[in-house]
């Protein structure tokens, strides 16, 4: 008698840890069917030379375009520049911040190619910009889909700060 009460016991446990498993995941959003658009996440950095550093998540958006993101670098509330993270796989970095947006293909565009090439699945750039005195670098992260693009975002000073 004793086996059959263990398997029920067995039974009866796995299904409430799979209900609590699925409520979570229903809860976090992990079942969700469409991801959020333009998300963008930061990571946290000791490094003084980094500027921003994150994951950038660009995906189609029901019109079929794919999302964009603008990061204005703000310094005593003075605009030194914006960076363009998207759309798909386009980024864009101009000096000055303003409210209009500006075309990636502009000659005011630091960043050439300003297209990132998907080369067997994998894709990475990097740029450097004298005059602001950074480097770019991007890279399509593992677990992209067709309607999202994950990419790694590191925007660093050139030169060490003395900090």
């Amino acid at each position: 008698m004793r086996p059959i009460a263990a398997r029920r016991a067995w039974l009866i446990f796995t299904s409430l840890v799979l209900a609590l498993v699925a409520h979570q995941r229903a809860a976090s959003g992990a079942l969700a069917s469409a991801p959020e658009p333009g998300q963008f996440t930061s990571f946290r950095s000791n490094d003084p030379t980094i500027v921003l550093e994150g994951n950038w998540q660009s995906c189609r958006e029901p019109d079929g375009h794919y999302s964009e993101r603008v990061y204005d670098h703000v310094v005593n509330g003075v605009g030194q520049f914006e960076l363009h993270m998207g759309p798909h796989r386009e980024f864009a970095l101009f000096k000055g911040v303003q409210d209009e947006h500006r075309a990636h293909d502009s000659p005011d565009n630091l960043l050439k190619p300003y297209r990132v090439v998907l080369q067997a699945g994998r894709a990475k750039q990097r740029w450097e910009i004298p005059s602001l005195n950074l480097a770019l670098t991007v890279t399509l992260a593992g677990g992209s889909r067709t309607d999202c693009e994950s990419w790694f975002v590191t925007l660093q000073s050139l030169e060490k700060t003395s900090r």
